[in-house]
């Protein structure tokens, strides 16, 4: 049972407060992806008065030595973290790693890489320090994407000083236990001591002078990490673009627009602007509202649904598509001429653009300070105009939109996006790691669902978190999502259990524009509407960040697959959940 004190170092600073961290942004590279990972949930969950290091570089005698992470905890200790990204294995007293491109062996085991550089580390604080260096101190190994035996047994490694994949989001508790029952020491952690090691950590000048199904799961997430540092990458593009004021950025699925967008939102916040964040979708303005929550300050007056942001000035309620469509975008822009001028929007930013019609925008840039001239930013993606409202320009007067190409393909895994790659255009790059292959399950489009939704048992049998899946249909809602429906429960309880992460998402692919997940089972039980079922079709095969299994009738998925097959399956391999191949 956990002490109060280990309580209080598990609880999250409710205003997003950072630990310490040196450096304060470490440079990350891809073949340092699985750091990165273990070094944000770190810096997310350690208490304030904990020190967080990375790559700690150590001289001692004739050795040289780099610790990966390094944690002080005052109070309680310190904790000694080497990281191994991959899949990681013991074959025979050999330790071996695999990564996207191959299986190598590692010069020695991973504990025995820790201890030697923890030893190092107390010699050399002591010899620097003037004094004996007795806190307690804990070796720890930690495997973020491979799955630790639980009965492991060594004499050279304990089990509870390993963190695999399912421990990650409790390493603080980890790392306490490990400290306080392995620790080597004999006292607690001085604040004032760990202040006086600072100096000596991080001078200016320089620190101390298995199964195929488990290789997929680890590639996956290591290549998810790549994807994430690819993504911030694109804050190059909104430095090189920060003076235009009237921006479209053009980009296919994956490309990291909302992202983009959302960066773009903090920049001009910060500046001191009233600034506006719109989209269409309900789950992806909830996921924008989770985003903008844990910024500390300088935040948009709005953020999310277009629809909500006109019932918040005082538009009256209403449903159906007239009232969508036409009145409540009039009753927007009767209202914007009496809005005082401090409420009015300094800049508009639209993620998901092309989903608003042209009586949107001229309703929504009317409440803005300048509506001809003032700053607009519209990230969008006319390849995915699945609701057919998109007429090619934003407003019928005012300055026009820079158009600014946002090319590169980071969300998907390279066989994922092969898929798709022929609507993105010749001019996309696809810049995600070469991935698990995609797979199809051939079945009638009147079983799709059933089978679709037995590939999830199947996964889930395979390793992958029920939290890492989502099932989308094309036609009908799966009967878990239209229970919501019925029950009225998608804003009480539907969305918010999606965007905690917590378990398996049924969904339709209409309503998950701009979200994500690891893996998407995409149900093709058919279309209500054939002309628009290519870019349903594009939306859903974008979602998967790592697999996707794409289940249906193949004569459909043709037909749907537009003009000169623009989405082709070709690659694909073939699969069945029930653990034997379709062909028996």
């Amino acid at each position: 049972m956990l002490s109060g004190s280990l309580d209080r170092l598990l609880l999250r600073d409710q205003e997003a407060k950072m630990v310490r961290c040196y450096p304060p942004e470490p440079e990350f590279t891809d073949k340092t992806a699985a750091e990165k990972k273990v070094w944000e949930f770190l810096r997310r969950s350690l208490p304030e008065d904990a020190l967080l290091f990375h790559s700690v570089q150590l001289r001692h005698q004739r050795a040289e030595h780099e610790i990966d992470l390094l944690v002080l905890m005052p109070g309680v200790g310190v904790a000694v973290i080497e990281v191994k990204g991959g899949l990681i294995s013991v074959e025979n007293g050999t330790w071996y790693q695999s990564g996207t491109k191959d299986k190598h062996a590692l010069k020695q085991s991973p504990m025995a890489q820790v201890q030697s550089a923890s030893h190092a580390l107390r010699e050399l604080l002591g010899t620097h320090m003037g004094t004996r260096f007795t806190s307690r101190i804990a070796d720890v190994v930690c495997f973020p994407y491979t799955d630790w035996p639980e009965d492991y047994s060594s004499v050279g490694l304990p089990r509870d000083l390993v963190i695999d994949r399912d421990q990650v989001e409790q390493l603080v508790a980890h790392l306490h236990t490990a400290i306080e029952e392995r620790g080597v020491g004999s006292s607690t952690l001085a604040a004032e001591f760990a202040e006086r090691m600072v100096r000596h950590l991080s001078g200016d000048t320089g620190p101390f002078g298995a199964s195929a199904a488990e290789v997929d799961y680890a590639q996956a997430m290591s290549n998810e990490d790549v994807q994430e540092m690819l993504t911030s990458g694109q804050s190059t593009l909104l430095s090189c673009t920060r003076s235009l004021t009237r921006v479209q950025y053009l980009g296919g699925a994956g490309s990291g627009k909302t992202w983009m967008a959302m960066k773009k939102a903090k920049d001009l916040a910060k500046d001191g602007k009233r600034v506006g964040i719109f989209c269409y979708n309900k789950g992806l303005g909830l996921y924008l509202q989770s985003e903008v929550e844990t910024w500390r300050q300088n935040k948009p007056v709005h953020v999310g649904e277009f629809h909500e942001y006109a019932r918040k000035l005082g538009v009256p309620d209403g449903s159906g598509p007239e009232y969508f469509e036409v009145e409540l975008p009039q009753h927007l822009l009767a209202l914007a001429s009496k809005l005082p001028e401090a409420q009015k929007l300094d800049a508009v930013i639209v993620d998901e653009a092309q989903d608003f019609a042209s009586s949107w925008w001229e309703a929504l840039l009317a409440c803005t300070k300048d509506p001809a001239n003032g700053e607009v930013y519209a990230f969008m993606d006319d390849r995915q105009d699945v609701y057919r409202r998109w007429d090619g320009q934003f407003s019928s007067e005012g300055t026009p939109l820079v158009p600014i190409h946002v090319d590169d393909n980071l969300r998907n895994t390279r066989r994922i996006a092969d898929t798709f790659k022929e609507i993105m255009g010749h001019h996309s790059k696809l810049r995600g790691g070469e991935g698990c292959a995609v797979r199809y399950v051939n079945c009638a489009t009147e079983d799709a669902v059933d089978v679709a939704s037995d590939c999830i048992d199947a996964l889930l049998d395979e390793g992958w978190a029920n939290n890492q899946i989502a099932l989308l249909t094309t036609n009908r809602r799966h009967p878990i999502h239209q229970d919501h429906f019925d029950n009225s429960t998608i804003d009480s309880e539907y969305w918010p259990a999606f965007h905690r992460d917590e378990e398996e998402f049924y969904g339709h692919v209409l309503g998950f524009k701009g979200l994500e997940r690891s893996v998407v089972v995409l149900c093709v039980n058919g279309f209500k509407d054939m002309e628009r079922a290519t870019e349903q079709l594009y939306v859903g095969f974008s979602r998967a960040r790592s697999l996707l299994v794409v289940v249906g009738d193949k004569e459909l998925i043709d037909e749907a697959s537009g003009a000169n097959r623009q989405i082709s399956l070709n690659a694909a391999l073939e699969w069945w959940p029930y653990g034997e191949t379709a062909s028996g």
